[in-house]
């Protein structure tokens, strides 16, 4: 698998951003995937990993799916299911992967599944092409 493009001070997948992630995202030739460990220091309450990490990693991973391909988007719209509580100590499966497009809308969903097998959280994204102006930005971002 091929390691996808980042931006090195990415919340998500910067690795130069002491405060993110660090998250790795391959690529399989039809899906994005990365493995994270539930940390402690992102729990929402006790022991249980925050939602709002799972969410954005989901983004993240979508996105990646689409970026993967040499297409520069942005995110437009988002929609997470948080089906099963994710603690803290978890190792984590997130996957994202393209359904459709239509013209510059780019339409993908994303699971993340714990060591388990269990789905712990499912989403579908809207990612809008950027425009040259927007797309020059990103390129100066990323290595």
């Amino acid at each position: 698998m091929k390691e996808i493009i980042k931006y090195p001070n990415c919340f998500v997948c910067g690795d130069k951003n002491q405060f993110g992630l660090q998250a790795k995202f391959y690529y399989d030739g039809q899906r994005a995937v990365s493995e994270v460990i539930a940390l402690d220091k992102f729990e929402g309450y006790h022991g249980i990993y925050h939602g709002g990490i799972i969410s954005t990693i989901l983004d993240e991973v979508m996105i990646k799916a689409v970026l993967a391909k040499n297409i520069y988007v942005v995110t437009a719209e988002m929609t997470v299911r948080l089906k099963k509580p994710v603690y803290t100590g978890d190792k984590l499966k997130f996957a994202g992967w393209i359904v459709h497009n239509k013209g510059r809308i780019y339409y993908a969903e994303g699971e993340v599944i714990n060591q388990s097998g269990e789905i712990c959280a499912t989403a579908a994204g809207k990612y809008i092409e950027a425009k040259p102006d927007l797309k020059n930005r990103l390129l100066e971002s990323l290595e």
